[in-house]
């Protein structure tokens, strides 16, 4: 069928090129338009509900919100993990789901079970999706600053609140817009209680006369003089007097009395979980543009900059947006980055072509078959939704190699059938056929084996596979494009480019160098071929010695080009502490001279994207371009001078990569490589069992440092009422409690229209009564009797410990330690640091500990890779019998596989790397092109032996040892020039990916050295085990032979 095919191509060439045209014209269209971004998304399928329940403790809005919630999100279908957060004012659930399941349906199915616990929430416990973005959503980040100090933070958030968000959400692609620090303007009513008691009005009748006295009505039409005119009352709050005016009643002489009289009423700060900081030189208003899931990220940012550059006139004079993330530039530096190496590749393959073949002609056969097959990858890429990132750029310049064989093999052979046959303008195609169709089909077959094996990487799932089915993707495309191609365009343009004087192949100063140097050795090898195989075994077991030495890990880490400050800081810090913390941390961070800029936030921003306690500080690092760096500094070297820098007691430092922490912050909420998760039911025992763990791993080699979150380490000032004391003043809990809410707390009751801005206004006592316990205690409350007591009077007031914020998964109560490493990988990290706590740790009844982060997702790849190796064999090992039809010829090839292998281990021990998914990957393929040079082998071996047979049944005579030797000898010694072609082309091209550095660099070198490695050793296995193998193997054979065969 494969012979047909070419023949068929030769036919109808006009049909061939012409197709081959409509590719590259297509390719030339989707390359234009193949959307681009840094890295594929891994993030997961979730859904988040935000809930706001303002003014209450942690414990209330678990018990009360967060609870409820997660329960019922339990039964969502599909749904993985429910992670529960519980934080002052604000509750977050995180609906995790399978990988397959579809962003929308997913947020259809969660409101349809929302809509059944809502009802149930307390009356103000608001409840609203999240956007629908990802974990990598934050695409860009901006701050407003002002130099000229003529606008105060709190104008700066109402830009952004009311101007600049409504603006930028119109861009396409963006599904939210958020504001992080600053100030929002409130309206404070700070009701004075001896003013209260002394007119007789309740605090609830306060709070009804704002409510009443901020609303606008309409009052349909009224004509006049053939006009209509439309009838509106005012009445909205607009500026402070309006709410000083609002009249409660008349006393008995008749006076009106009005807010003013019993309040004071000042324009201050709302209460924030937020604070912003640039470069550290102080507090400033930032915005979060948040991408939609799945959206082009080089074309969004593309459009927030452009919307930027156009809101930039309306903004007031000295008001300025500066950039402090912009994921556009690591895009760009990443998609460059692996397109200048695509280029080196080409320039290195088609080098080896001409070097290996002395003649241009035949090298261009190759050379223009390959854009070929690139472009029509990148037309399936395109129609698939695949978008151009380090991953899928990267499975086309992992298949170079491999994609040229085909063409190299054929035109070697062609050239091989011209020494023979001298080419004229008449026999010119049937040489052309006679040649393709000669290797065409064991070329076909090889090229398809290396497609094939690499399917079993699209078992791989959750972020492993969201990371490497790209690559597996377009390689896949890549490879079985060229093996297409090598059997339709190839055979023609060998028909048209192949002409000339053609120098022989002895006389080709490199393969009489490869000559020189292989004979002698093969001579040897098949003098004593036993003696090989039993060197070959010894070279086996030592080359499998360093397997121990190396260390696993999940996927190598990248360098993103810009750098993330995530210290955690003890419970119970006060957002004070927090912004002065903030500040000295950035204002250090800044003095290092490759930081360009430095944006702290410590707390959350207004988004269901940000679950961030006051502890956790966030700072963006936007470092400058490597050519403006001093000299020698790397990315490591740089995080060790900054972590030496910053050195505060109760501060632990974690220097990590924005995007992938972000991402597997969301995906097991652990920020550090290793994290253990502690499960239970009671708090207090959960922090016990987090400082013991803190204590054991402390001392575990490779620990950079360990800290157990304080699950109960809150501080609250809490009001036990005491129902009996109340009954005898006729007070209910509910009197009580409404008390404590609004005039300690604060209640927002209603909100400011100023244009289209809006503002709350918020009622509550003086700061003198709610300073301390004591005034606490001290705090008046007005009895149905009209009689004024104390606070004191029906409950105690105290100081406790408590949680500061409460973390759930699966409706179970967590506590987490993260643990940061250094000088060790995780895989060996892990194991030591398992033994020691299973040895040392008490853990009671009830409780359980989780190792997760990144060795979660280690684990699970381990698991996956475990059976998706032996898959591939077994698809190789199908796909060979299929060609050959003979087991011995298949278990022959097979054998070259560990010994391929030998080569891939010791070039991973000197690099230094460490097994991972990405090394797995690199395995994977190796398998499948270090097959293909035994079968190039084995082809031509069959074809002198065949050749033999022939010849000695002409003769009548039976084949001895020695003409088998030298048929033997033949084969494998005028065939070196294809087998270390399709080798140098594929070890050569992998070059520049293997010691490439930039963006992108450290998970492809990763790929890229098991198989630069593996062909090393596969070539030298091919060329003197493989024909000793043979020799042994039809010797056997020959000597069973009958006397008239």
């Amino acid at each position: 069928m494969i012979a047909a095919i070419i023949r068929w191509s030769v036919t109808n060439r006009f049909f061939v090129l012409l197709l081959a045209l409509i590719i590259v014209g297509g390719g030339l269209v989707t390359v234009k338009n193949t959307p681009v971004d840094a890295l594929p998304d891994l993030s997961d399928v979730q859904v988040i509900i935000k809930t706001s329940y303002p003014g209450q403790a942690p414990q209330v809005v678990e018990d009360q919100v967060t609870y409820p919630l997660t329960t019922a999100m339990l039964s969502v279908p599909g749904a993985r993990t429910v992670r529960g957060y519980s934080f002052f004012g604000d509750s977050y659930v995180y609906i995790i789901f399978d990988d397959d399941t579809d962003l929308y349906w997913a947020r259809s199915r969660v409101l349809e079970y929302l809509s059944q616990v809502a009802p149930n929430l307390p009356d103000n416990a608001r409840p609203q999706l999240g956007p629908d973005a990802t974990g990598v959503g934050w695409v860009y980040l901006y701050a407003l600053i002002d130099k000229t100090g003529q606008h105060d933070i709190s104008q700066l958030r109402s830009l952004q609140d009311w101007f600049l968000k409504f603006e930028l959400q119109t861009v396409s692609g963006v599904s939210e817009v958020s504001a992080i620090g600053g100030m929002v303007k409130q309206y404070q009513v700070r009701v004075d209680p001896e003013k209260l008691r002394a007119y007789g009005i309740p605090l609830s009748h306060i709070q009804m006369a704002i409510k009443r006295g901020n609303q606008e009505v309409g009052a349909s039409v009224i004509e006049m003089a053939e006009a209509e005119y439309m009838v509106r009352a005012t009445g909205y709050i607009e500026n402070k007097s309006d709410i000083e005016l609002i009249p409660l009643g008349v006393n008995d002489n008749g006076t009106p009395l009005l807010i003013k009289d019993i309040a004071d009423v000042q324009i201050g700060p709302q209460m924030r979980r937020g604070i912003a900081e640039l470069n550290g030189k102080g507090e400033t208003v930032g915005g979060i543009v948040v991408m939609r899931y799945g959206e082009n990220a080089q074309k969004t940012i593309d459009g927030v900059k452009a919307k930027l550059e156009e809101l930039k006139k309306g903004l007031p004079d000295g008001v300025e947006v500066v950039t402090v993330y912009d994921r556009s530039a690591l895009i760009e530096r990443a998609v460059n980055n692996l397109g200048f190496k695509l280029l080196e590749e080409f320039a290195v393959v088609a080098l080896v072509c001409v070097a290996f073949l002395f003649h241009v002609r035949s090298s261009l056969v190759a050379i223009v078959s390959l854009p070929v097959g690139i472009l029509a990858a990148f037309i399936v890429m395109y129609f698939q939704g695949i978008n151009a990132n380090i991953m899928s750029l990267g499975g086309i310049a992992i298949a170079i190699g491999a994609m040229i064989d085909g063409a190299i093999v054929m035109i070697e052979n062609m050239h091989k059938h011209m020494e023979r046959t001298p080419l004229t303008k008449e026999n010119r195609w049937q040489i052309v056929v006679d040649s393709a169709t000669e290797v065409g089909p064991a070329l076909f077959f090889s090229l398809l084996i290396i497609t094939v094996s690499f399917v079993p990487v699209f078992t791989l799932e959750a972020q492993e596979g969201r990371m490497f089915a790209p690559l597996a993707f377009t390689k896949t495309y890549a490879m079985a494009a060229s093996a297409a191609l090598a059997i339709t365009l190839v055979p023609v343009l060998m028909g048209y480019f192949i002409r000339g004087k053609v120098l022989a192949e002895h006389k080709n100063p490199v393969n009489k160098g490869l000559s020189w140097l292989y004979m002698p050795s093969l001579k040897t090898v098949l003098r004593f071929p036993k003696l090989t195989l039993l060197g070959a075994l010894v070279v086996l077991v030592i080359g499998f010695w360093p397997i121990n030495k190396i260390g696993s890990e999940f996927i190598p880490p990248l360098d993103e080009g810009d750098l993330m400050y995530m210290p955690t800081t003890y419970a119970g810090i006060s957002i004070g502490k927090a912004r002065e913390l903030l500040q000295q941390t950035n204002k250090l961070i800044y003095t290092v001279p490759e930081v360009e800029t430095v944006f702290g936030k410590v707390g959350r921003a207004d988004t269901a994207t940000d679950p961030a306690p006051l502890t956790m500080i966030e700072t963006f690092i936007q470092l400058k371009p490597h050519d403006e760096w001093r000299e020698g500094l790397t990315t490591k070297d740089l995080i060790k001078e900054l972590d030496g820098l910053i050195d505060f007691p109760g501060l632990t430092n974690a220097w990590v990569m924005p995007i992938k922490t972000r991402i597997d912050m969301l995906a097991t909420g652990i920020k550090t490589p290793v994290g253990i998760k502690i499960g239970g039911p009671e708090l207090k025992e959960i922090q016990g069992i987090g400082q013991q763990i803190e204590t054991i791993l402390t001392k575990v080699d490779g620990t950079a440092s360990v800290y157990s979150e304080r699950v109960a380490g809150g501080r609250y000032v809490k009001v036990d009422i005491q129902r009996e004391r109340a009954a005898r003043y006729g007070l209910n809990i509910a009197d009580i409690q409404s008390v404590v809410a609004s005039a300690v707390g604060g209640m927002n009751v209603t909100q400011s229209v100023e244009g289209l801005e809006r503002y709350p206004v918020n009622v509550r006592y003086p700061q003198s009564y709610r300073s301390s316990p004591q005034a606490l205690s001290l705090l008046p409350i007005i009895t149905p009797q009209g009689k004024r007591i104390a606070l004191a009077d029906v409950a105690d007031v105290y100081i406790e410990d408590g949680p500061p914020g409460i973390k759930s998964e699966n409706a179970r109560l967590n506590g987490w330690v993260f643990v940061d490493i250094d000088g060790v990988d995780i895989g060996t990290y892990v194991v030591a640091a398992q033994k020691a706590v299973s040895d040392q740790l008490v853990l009671p009844a009830g409780y359980s500990i989780t190792w997760s982060g990144q060795y979660e997702y280690m684990q699970r790849a381990k698991e996956k890779l475990t059976y998706v190796v032996p898959l591939t064999l077994a698809i190789i090992i199908i796909l060979l019998y299929l060609n050959f039809r003979n087991v011995t010829e298949v278990a022959i090839i097979m054998g070259t596989l560990p010994l391929a292998m030998v080569g891939s281990i010791w070039l991973m021990y000197l690099e230094g790397f460490n097994f991972s998914v990405a090394v797995g990957v690199g395995f994977i393929a190796l398998a499948g092109v270090a097959v293909e040079i035994g079968v190039i082998m084995l082809v031509y071996l069959n074809q002198e032996y065949n050749a033999l047979l022939e010849r000695c049944r002409e003769n009548n005579t039976k084949p001895s040892d020695a003409e088998l030797t030298e048929a033997v000898l033949h084969g494998a010694g005028l065939r070196v020039r294809p087998v270390m072609m399709t080798a140098m082309a594929i070890i050569l091209g992998l070059l520049p990916i293997l010691y490439g550095t930039g963006t992108g660099a450290e998970v492809m070198s990763r790929i890229a050295a098991p198989m630069v490695g593996g062909m090393m050793s596969a070539v030298l296995l091919t060329l003197l085990v493989l024909p000793a193998i043979y020799l042994l193997w039809k010797r056997r054979q020959i000597h069973k032979l009958d006397d008239n065969f």
